[in-house]
């Protein structure tokens, strides 16, 4: 997975809604990046260190909260948000 500079102003749980948000918007190329880079089989540490520039190591809670709140919204994305597009 290439190094990247860390996304700036990342929510810990990403803000909820059945339509697409301010957030998702802004966090779009985030949340494909994610979705890649579990199909390449990266590690939750690995995604966490260089996506949200956040040491799982020094703050296990808030890195596995952080990662498993976006994983669920770019889901949501690839199911039902992308739709909202198409509209």
């Amino acid at each position: 997975m290439p190094t990247r500079t860390p996304v700036t102003d990342i929510a810990e749980d990403v803000p909820w809604s059945d339509a697409l948000t301010p957030y998702d918007e802004a966090n779009l190329v985030l949340y494909v990046r994610l979705l890649d880079a579990c199909a390449a089989g990266a590690s939750d540490d690995e995604m966490v260190r260089v996506l949200f520039g956040i040491d799982p190591r020094r703050e296990p809670d808030r890195a596995r909260r952080t990662l498993a709140s976006h994983l669920r919204r770019a889901r949501w994305m690839t199911e039902h948000g992308y739709k909202h597009f198409l509209e």
